[in-house]
């Protein structure tokens, strides 16, 4: 298995790691003020999901990443992964997006179903994706990186572009204006024309989600995408994931480490600790179960297998 965190782990907030169990008295409740949890929506039926995946178990040799993950997510749902480093939350969403092959289990997307989810295919399964670290071409305009985000959906061929035919040059035209619309939805029309490698990082943070969004993904696949920021940079950005959903009809899939933003943001929650999922439902249940409340503060459990 993958080695936990320590029991007082970094990925905790401070005011909730303050909230120590006392010997003797139950564990408390997660307190996170101020950290209003969003609207509850209806948990997905296995047939409605838009992304299922069922028993799901990846190692890398000897080390298992994680074992045996259920997971649905509904139209329009936002669903956040969180756990300490290390219990496998980057490496689940690589595995629903074919960059690692999984033992076991299987991932469905829409009416498909896949043991191996092929990458090449993501933008015609509708699936669209950030990364932990950005992948911008930062010699490209924040347009022309915005623009490969229509890569996928290119129907006119090379020496139709080339020649400047009429349906070639129709396409062209149509990807650039919906790539100004989701610059301009994002808050980055002033910087279009900029390199994409000049900008401050959380800038380049909101042009990778822009790139993810051009191509009207069904499920948006989110891995840090608010790492690095600022107290402003992550409302900002939590804004833009909620406007997407509410325009395109998205599901997100969410990865992130501040649990003040999970909240409030997220419809359903899944925590992921030693690569086993030990919690699952809405932020208010996750925030109150023992599983999450030992992960987070260190029961005696976790601190023997820390040490």
């Amino acid at each position: 298995m993958v080695s936990s965190a320590p029991p007082h782990s970094s990925w905790l907030p401070s005011a909730l790691r303050r909230v120590a169990p006392l010997p003797g008295r139950a564990a408390p409740r997660l307190r996170a003020r101020a950290l209003a949890a969003a609207p509850a929506r209806a948990a997905p039926s296995a047939g409605s999901a838009i992304l299922a995946i069922e028993g799901l178990t990846l190692a890398f040799g000897g080390t298992t990443a994680f074992e045996a993950i259920d997971l649905a997510v509904g139209p329009g749902e936002i669903h956040a992964v969180i756990g300490p480093n290390g219990a496998g939350k980057s490496s689940l969403i690589n595995a629903i997006s074919g960059l690692y092959v999984p033992q076991s289990g299987r991932v469905r997307i829409g009416e498909a179903t896949f043991s191996t989810v092929p990458a090449g295919r993501l933008a015609t399964l509708g699936v669209a994706r950030t990364f932990q670290n950005l992948a911008l071409f930062k010699g490209l305009s924040v347009l022309d990186n915005v623009l490969s985000g229509l890569a996928g959906a290119q129907r006119a061929g090379f020496a139709a572009q080339l020649l400047g035919l009429p349906h070639a040059r129709r396409e062209a035209q149509g990807h650039r204006a919906r790539a100004a619309e989701v610059i301009a939805d994002l808050d980055l029309a002033a910087m279009a024309d900029r390199p994409a490698g000049t900008l401050p990082f959380g800038v380049q943070k909101r042009v990778e989600l822009a790139r993810a969004l051009v191509a009207r993904p069904r499920l948006l696949l989110l891995d840090e995408p608010m790492a690095g920021m600022t107290a402003t940079e992550k409302a900002q950005m939590s804004r833009f994931i909620r406007e997407a959903r509410e325009r395109l009809g998205s599901a997100v899939v969410l990865i992130e480490h501040d649990i003040g933003v999970v909240m409030r943001l997220s419809d359903r929650v899944t925590v992921l600790d030693h690569g086993r999922r030990i919690a699952h439902g809405t932020p208010a249940q996750v925030q109150a179960d023992p599983a999450v409340i030992a992960a987070y503060l260190g029961g005696d459990e976790h601190a023997g297998e820390a040490a």
